[in-house]
């Protein structure tokens, strides 16, 4: 068996189990892409921990979780093939530090929408897509991921209502729409529809292609937008540099819920376990995280309940 062969055994079994495995796919077809330039048949520590390193300009947090994902390849495959090396683990020390959240502003949010709508298209979709798509993660705060995965199924336009399926955590929850959402929504969908009249896939917002928008290309396109209006550096190359995110949109939405609970002084501790809800956390303890996160939020928590000690955790 070689290691693609493997590795695509490796996915299936892990699959069936229940993860999806989407960055893990990309990451470990990469690594056997190195090995096979290498002329290796087998995983060893050295190449793994060589090619974990590869990326430069990084945190040694992202070296840490290249490597953890060969290891576990690793460590399956080892059961098979006694010569396959396990990467110790701890072999590169990286704590991944959560990134201060951007706030949008709604004249940042109208300059992003605007770009988007300019963006280089042969057929006119790529720029309503991504126009309608940024528009959705504002007025929702959906994750990225939830929104690209939305199927047309999913998309009730009558009843103004998001299925959202199995996504983090494994939770499914609705989501409903303001009115203006859903008009944009089915604005975008007869749109599309004319644009592009042959289509194999069943996902809600396509690519230029008629297919379903890739992460990484809604996040490649996303920091060009950004730097653009000058929400990230100039662009130097293929550099794009850091800045905001897509996921910034879902800080956003939540922050801004907040922001309008503490000012108009009702109570938080009430409310919070809704927006948790609609956010789909596991539990409240990981919303109140935005509190911390936002100097604003923090300063209004601490006005109206004296000192706060807010939890932390991770959305």
């Amino acid at each position: 068996m070689t290691l693609r062969e493997a590795l695509l055994q490796y996915l299936t079994i892990r699959r069936a189990l229940g993860t999806k495995l989407a960055e893990p796919e990309g990451t470990l077809g990469q690594f056997v892409s190195f090995l096979e330039r290498e002329h290796s048949s087998r995983i060893t520590t050295a190449l793994a921990l060589r090619w974990a390193m590869l990326p430069q300009g990084v945190q040694r947090a992202t070296w840490a979780r290249r490597l953890s994902m060969v290891r576990k390849f690793a460590a399956w495959l080892n059961a098979f093939d006694p010569q396959t090396e396990v990467p110790p683990r701890r072999l590169i020390l990286g704590h991944r530090r959560r990134n201060r959240p951007h706030i949008f502003t709604d004249v940042e949010i109208g300059c992003l929408m605007a770009g988007a709508g300019r963006l280089r298209s042969s057929t006119g979709l790529r720029p309503l897509t991504y126009t309608t798509l940024i528009g959705l993660l504002a007025s929702t705060g959906l994750r990225p991921g939830e929104a690209l995965t939305l199927d047309r199924s999913d998309v009730d336009l009558e009843s103004g209502i998001l299925s959202i399926r199995q996504s983090k955590f494994g939770k499914s929850r609705v989501v409903p729409l303001d009115p203006s959402t859903r008009d944009a929504l089915r604005q975008y969908a007869e749109e599309r529809d004319a644009l592009c009249l042959r289509t194999g896939s069943s996902a809600f917002f396509l690519s230029e292609h008629g297919m379903r928008v890739h992460g990484g290309a809604a996040r490649r396109t996303f920091a060009v937008l950004s730097c653009a209006i000058g929400l990230r550096p100039p662009r130097l190359g293929r550099h794009l540099g850091r800045g905001p995110r897509l996921q910034d949109f879902r800080h956003s939405f939540a922050t801004q819920r907040l922001v309008e609970w503490y000012r108009a002084g009702l109570d938080v501790e009430r409310e919070l376990p809704k927006l948790s809800t609609y956010l789909g956390h596991v539990e409240v303890g990981l919303t109140y995280w935005y509190i911390e996160a936002v100097p604003e939020l923090l300063a209004l928590a601490t006005k109206r309940l004296g000192a706060v000690h807010v939890p932390g955790g991770e959305q």
